[in-house]
């Protein structure tokens, strides 16, 4: 009978300490904030303007980076900012790429898109002070060498074609 008695509080206590284990370590930890899938609700969408970025090489302009990116973060941190968003990612994008020397807009073939987008996310995320963007992706991104931008401004300046008109028929002399 003893037996029996220590065998039903050992079950006893072995089940209230799983539970409470249980419990335990699913309750979020202090300070612990869960982050939102970034692409099933939870984030607002940041769109940028489009941003003009002179390309600097060997002292001299070479062309223009054009982009427009949308960055995600959560809608109450961005209501509590002072400072409007847009001026903030505007000055950290210019930032980033004058401070990246790796970033060749002139060969396409050196851009590696994927570290482009987590390098920007990251500045912003250290200049905030928190984990604020969860994600960078890029609208439109293009280059416009000095060249490019000469020819078409070019195209701007020269008059369309004038028609030509048909030619009237010659009146006949046959008197």
């Amino acid at each position: 009978m003893v037996k029996f008695i220590v065998a039903a509080v050992w079950i006893v206590a072995v089940t209230v300490g799983s539970i409470f284990f249980a419990f335990s370590s699913t309750r979020d930890k202090p300070g612990e904030v869960e982050k939102p899938a970034p692409f099933f609700g939870g984030l607002d969408y940041v769109k940028t303007d489009v941003i003009s970025v002179p390309v600097v090489k060997n002292g001299e302009v070479a062309g223009y980076f054009i982009a427009r990116f949308v960055f995600t973060a959560e809608p109450a941190r961005i209501a509590k900012m002072s400072v409007p968003m847009q001026a903030i990612i505007t000055d950290e994008f210019f930032t980033y790429l004058y401070s990246n020397p790796l970033m060749d807009f002139t060969r396409g073939d050196r851009i590696d898109i994927d570290a482009f987008r987590a390098g920007l996310r990251d500045n912003l995320n250290k200049r905030l002070g928190e984990d604020f963007v969860h994600e960078v992706m890029m609208e439109q991104v293009d280059y416009l060498s000095k060249q490019e931008i000469r020819d078409n401004a070019m195209k701007r300046r020269l008059p369309p074609k004038a028609k030509q008109l048909p030619e009237a028929p010659k009146p006949s002399s046959g008197h």
